[in-house]
């Protein structure tokens, strides 16, 4: 068989190394398309055939090809064939023989995902953890049997030509991501509900009970709907919610399963990972309580999540780089009562900072640094709803942003790289944002 790979890089988590090794074993012929921002001729396997590809928003030529995958990153619109395209995720839910629970969502995807891995493990289950959370599927499947369980964290670039259903589909909150990727909204939307639009009455389909979003998208599947909920405080628990909080407790029906206090996570947003996480797995693990809470008191998250990096002089120095929507930000912010010194701004994707700033404008942090391309949209949204605290603009490198926050801050205070925008102009990407402000906070 003939197989072309678009797209192929060694920067995108091995998506497109991945696909080439399974096609490769298979014996097919493989031509690869790459460009030089992807990645550079001597990383391309030895002996394939390669094509440098000058514009990599359009592929064209591909009709004497018998399958064509798509690594995430090229949008199916940009890719003129005639001929099956796939992904391998296509490829991977086709033969993979265990159940498998699907994670999708704006953002938590990757501690959620970690949080169900970890609880069916805790049960003493063989588990695998694949997908946008960075590892690739089909390298796993020698070693998947039909008594294992495979979660996939899947973001919209790989659902949005999804053509199967995970036994256990979970929507987190949903909100507008990726606009300068998608077409539209209406496409991201879609591309996020493709994960249950297949499900039947014997899957689990759970949702965010607080996300219109979530409900609406979920509401495709067929399967048996599972709500989950983290009411604030004097909102209501909505009816038939299944893994909810209440006051200080987390329960799954009338059954208590744990304090909130009792959550090693930080923050509200991170008890609604945990409902989600616990409503996906309950009955896999016919509540197994025991197995559940061991994860919820021991797991601290995931790199570059309000990741504590160093407390120095009574100032604990928080990376939250991977926030990069308003959403995340908020949520973040909203998740210390200390003093702050956040750190905002980034790239822009056309997303608007209204309520980012409302939130700033209320919680107060003491100083705001406002960095990269939005900052100064965001300092002026914060000034005009009365913002009067101090606000850092100007700021060039994470050494200089970081010796400016070291400058305004007294024990007791947290600084917080929680930016609620995309990292690139002034740096590669979140993990390199994140890494360049461990990497000076260490410094200090």
């Amino acid at each position: 068989m003939k197989v072309a790979i678009l797209g192929y890089s060694t920067l995108e988590q091995s998506e497109s190394i991945d696909a080439y090794n399974f096609y490769h074993a298979k014996g097919d012929e493989i031509t690869i398309y790459y460009w030089e921002g992807g990645t550079q001729a001597a990383d391309l396997p030895g002996g394939v055939t390669a094509k440098l590809t000058k514009d990599e928003h359009t592929f064209l030529d591909l009709d004497d090809f018998d399958m064509i995958v798509r690594s995430a990153f090229v949008h199916p619109k940009d890719i003129r064939t005639t001929k099956p395209v796939t992904t391998i995720y296509n490829e991977f839910m086709a033969l993979c023989p265990a159940p498998v629970i699907g994670v999708t969502g704006t953002k938590g995807k990757g501690t959620t995902s970690s949080l169900i891995a970890k609880m069916l493990e805790a049960a003493g289950n063989n588990v695998f953890l694949a997908g946008n959370i960075g590892k690739p599927p089909l390298s796993l499947l020698p070693q998947i049997t039909t008594k294992s369980y495979v979660i996939l964290e899947l973001s919209s670039f790989q659902l949005i030509d999804f053509k199967y259903a995970p036994h256990v589909g979970v929507c987190l909150m949903v909100v507008p991501e990726h606009l300068n990727w998608h077409t539209d909204l209406a496409e991201y939307l879609q591309s996020k509900g493709n994960l249950y639009v297949n499900q039947t009455p014997d899957d689990i389909v759970v949702y965010n009970m607080f996300n219109k979003n979530s409900d609406d998208l979920t509401a495709t599947s067929k399967a048996k709907r599972v709500g989950y909920a983290v009411a604030d405080t004097g909102e209501e628990v909505p009816d038939g919610a299944n893994a909810y909080v209440l006051g200080d407790t987390i329960y799954y029906g009338q059954q208590e399963v744990c304090k909130t206090s009792d959550v090693a996570l930080l923050g509200r947003h991170n008890l609604e990972n945990c409902c989600a996480a616990i409503a996906a797995v309950w009955e896999l693990l016919h509540g197994n309580i025991d197995a559940i809470v061991s994860v919820l008191k021991t797991f601290t998250g995931l790199e570059h999540r309000l990741e504590l990096v160093r407390e120095l002089d009574g100032v604990k120095y928080y990376d939250d780089s991977f926030a990069t929507t308003p959403e995340t930000a908020i949520a973040a912010l909203l998740s210390f009562n200390q003093p702050l010194v956040m750190i905002v701004g980034g790239s822009d994707k056309g997303i608007p900072f209204d309520e980012l700033a409302d939130a700033i404008a209320k919680q107060a942090p003491k100083v705001v640094l406002a960095i990269g391309q939005t900052g100064p949209k965001i300092a002026e949204l914060i000034k005009a709803r009365g913002y009067s605290n101090v606000i850092l603009e100007n700021l060039e490198n994470m050494e200089q942003i970081i010796t400016a926050s070291k400058t305004h801050t007294t024990p007791g205070d947290v600084v917080l790289l929680s930016t609620g925008c995309a990292s690139f102009g002034m740096f590669k990407d979140y993990k390199d944002r994140g890494n360049q402000f461990k990497t000076a906070v260490q410094a200090l």
